[in-house]
């Protein structure tokens, strides 16, 4: 357990005892009187005097306490709250620089659909980001993790309660042009290993974002399990589908031929769980991000980080605070000698 005081100099607490100086009687402040009766009683000019020297006292005290350099140590709190350890892992390859359908597509003649997704329709890795910069602010109490692929996994922030480190991350991912190729599956299991080592503390969440499938091979589905399977892992696929892009629910076997149906089937044979979003333009998208908002509420033990604070400008407010009392005293007790 961590000290709830600590001192960055402690030789310094050597020199505490100067504090007692100022208490101690001295010859200089005694006045010669042929007989004290005759002096009047003056419990004000005493009170004064006894003020004196606990301040004189007091800003010995907290000048030598500011050159010991108090300090309250980092510490950790654990708390409960209502949330989830979520694993951001956002597509960066090319096809997410491409444009989502506008708002009012449907009443777009679908010949000419394609041609007014291109000029009107917003980008949908910018689309995302934004989203999910908005949920990570709403989520207070959740730790997140923020991965970013294409050929490979790009780690950038690992898990943090600090929204503002997250936001940062997410808005760095829209600098520069994706790659043109996208490993799904080594993406996935870089997002599920941020979990190794970790205590399970509830509710632990992959939130993939991606407007692509991939054909896995038998050697990376049976890590992918096992992986979801040892770390508890539930897997929630946002699917940003294209124009005329294929649906995650196309029937029949033939469909395994398309790579998008093929990694959502193979989604579903998770042992963690799966759930699957289809968006096709900015408001599909964001019934998707509150939806995996609702679902992933539950109670999360979790460890906040308290950092060390430092108490030496404290200790030298006190002491300046002292001194200019003790003029202040001083200018009084001059006056009424006068």
């Amino acid at each position: 357990m961590n000290a709830l005081l600590a001192f960055a100099q402690p030789w310094a607490l050597v020199l505490l005892p100067l504090a007692l100086l100022p208490l101690l009687a001295a010859r200089r402040d005694a006045l010669v009187f042929p007989h004290l009766p005759w002096l009047p009683p003056d419990p004000a000019g005493t009170a004064l005097g006894w003020a004196a020297r606990l301040l004189a006292a007091l800003a010995i005290f907290a000048t030598v306490a500011a050159i010991a350099g108090p300090q309250r140590p980092e510490t950790f709190v654990q708390r409960t709250g209502r949330g989830a350890e979520i694993v951001l892992l956002i597509d960066r390859s090319r096809s997410m620089d491409e444009r989502m359908l506008p708002a009012d597509w449907r009443t777009i003649d679908p010949l000419n659909l394609r041609y007014q997704a291109a000029s009107r329709g917003e980008p949908k890795g910018k689309a995302a980001r934004e989203l999910l910069a908005k949920f990570v602010a709403e989520r207070r109490d959740d730790r997140f993790a923020l991965m970013f692929f294409s050929s490979n996994p790009i780690r950038i922030v690992r898990f943090t309660q600090h929204d503002a480190v997250v936001q940062a991350g997410i808005t760095a991912g829209g600098v520069g042009r994706g790659l043109s190729d996208t490993d799904v599956g080594r993406a996935l299991a870089a997002a599920i290993a941020e979990f190794d080592r970790r205590a399970y503390t509830g509710s632990r969440i992959v939130l993939l974002v991606s407007d692509g499938g991939a054909r896995l091979d038998d050697a990376t589905k049976q890590r992918l399990r096992a992986a979801a399977l040892r770390n508890r892992v539930a897997l929630a696929w946002i699917y940003l589908r294209s124009v005329n892009g294929p649906r995650l629910d196309t029937p029949g076997d033939a469909a395994e031929a398309v790579p998008e149906v093929a990694l959502h089937r193979f989604f579903q044979t998770l042992p963690g769980g799966y759930r699957s979003y289809e968006a096709e333009d900015p408001a599909g998208l964001a019934r998707a991000v509150a939806d995996v908002g609702r679902q992933e509420n539950f109670p999360l033990d979790y460890s906040e980080r308290v950092p060390r604070r430092d108490f030496s400008r404290l200790a030298l407010a006190v002491a300046a605070a002292c001194c200019v009392l003790l003029l202040a005293l001083r200018a009084l007790t001059l006056g009424a000698w006068r």
